[in-house]
């Protein structure tokens, strides 16, 4: 979905398909039908952006034939679909039974982490439209805690090189762009910030000034909302510290963590409990400094008089709350109202992408029906980010 700024620039609106199990190239076409061009339909637009998860095999699949990313870019065009952006965060399995910690497998200091981005940039750089500006791809902040950020930032380096040559080819930039999360090795844009920065002069130093300039042009970051308020970082401070270290903020990903406002109380602990599934990883931290990087582990030692808890449970954006918890929601349009403020005229806001990944393993009761349900779900999801965008816009200064 494209929105026309006042000033006269567009910001690009999606959802991301993560939220779909499938790792073939099938499979991303069985998606397209069943799902995100229905979704498109429900909200009556007449393009949708679609944040596309493309497994490794299949992004490998799609790197080498031509021809099969011609006939995704024609299924997309069909369904009223585009893509600016792609989700380059899990390397496969995101569907499994048990995923947890191995959703930052392979991290940056393994070639495969490199070999996956570079697939995903090739198909991305044929999907784009005609007047896309840039193309983004999320993806892991370097690895899980603690990750050998030497040897990452190396191969983040090396693949700045490559996008850059790529886009010497195509004409068509791509933009990669760091997630913080907690629990990864960097979990606050501040922190991304600076190893971006860092690693960038390190460039100039250690080689020649072009490798430095496609760092600062090929590399940045994607500011998850729910990542962020989990750790306590707010958008202000996330893109001031942005600003200062002159790295670009090329994504923000729509999404909203759970409050827990009394973990001393029954009724929240028992609702709480509700939340624990065996799919994802459920990071939860407190105001008083605790940690758990689950939430059985949560449950058990974390104290409860240091309230509220926030939980990364990535919920349905349009909802502020579930029984007797509350969702960080509220904290969406200021992100907006931050991104778009980081890019005055006449640069290109970053991509805005709606990112709840968990219809599935929502508490009994909470689950949408089949296909419909999520088509419905994931509908609201995107008229609400509509609806804010709106007022973030309104109330950037011209």
């Amino acid at each position: 979905m494209r929105f026309a700024l006042p000033d006269g620039r567009t910001v690009h609106l999606g959802f991301c398909t993560n939220v779909l199990p499938g790792e073939t190239i099938d499979a991303l076409h069985a998606q397209l039908a069943r799902v995100a061009g229905p979704v498109r339909a429900r909200l009556g637009a007449a393009r949708l952006g679609a944040g596309l998860w493309i497994a490794h095999q299949a992004a490998a699949a799609l790197a080498g034939d031509g021809g099969a990313c011609r006939a995704l870019r024609a299924a997309l065009d069909d369904a009223g679909l585009e893509v600016v952006t792609l989700n380059g965060f899990p390397y496969g399995g995101f569907h499994a039974p048990r995923v947890k910690e191995r959703v930052f497998a392979p991290d940056w200091g393994d070639p495969a982490r490199r070999s996956y981005t570079l697939d995903l940039a090739t198909v991305l750089t044929a999907l784009l439209p005609a007047d896309a500006a840039v193309g983004t791809i999320s993806t892991v902040p370097l690895g899980a805690a603690p990750a050998d950020r030497a040897a990452a930032g190396r191969a983040l380096a090396a693949t700045a090189h490559d996008l850059a040559a790529l886009a010497a080819r195509s004409g068509r930039p791509i933009r990669l762009c760091l997630e913080p999360e907690p629990g990864a090795a960097i979990e606050t844009a501040g922190d991304a910030a600076a190893f971006l920065s860092a690693l960038a002069d390190g460039q100039d130093r250690e080689a020649d000034g072009a490798r430095g300039a496609a760092v600062r042009r090929h590399l940045g970051v994607c500011f998850d909302c729910c990542h962020a308020a989990v750790v306590g970082e707010t958008p202000d401070a996330a893109f001031a510290a942005l600003a200062a270290a002159g790295v670009t903020c090329g994504k923000v990903q729509l999404s909203s963590a759970l409050v827990v406002p009394r973990p001393d109380r029954a009724a929240d602990r028992a609702r709480l409990a509700a939340f624990d599934e065996p799919r994802f990883l459920h990071q939860v931290r407190t105001p008083g400094g605790g940690a758990a990087m689950d939430l059985p582990d949560a449950l058990a030692r974390l104290d409860p008089g240091s309230a509220p808890w926030r939980v990364h449970f990535h919920l349905p954006i349009h909802r502020d709350a579930f029984g007797p918890l509350g969702t960080t929601a509220a904290t969406i349009p200021d992100a907006l109202r931050a991104a778009l403020a980081s890019a005055p005229p006449p640069g290109a806001p970053p991509h805005l992408e709606v990112e709840t990944y968990t219809w599935s393993v929502l508490p009994e009761g909470e689950r949408p029906e089949g296909d419909a349900g999520l088509v419905e779900g994931l509908a609201r999801e995107v008229a609400w980010a509509c609806d804010a965008l709106a007022a973030a816009a309104a109330a950037v200064p011209a």
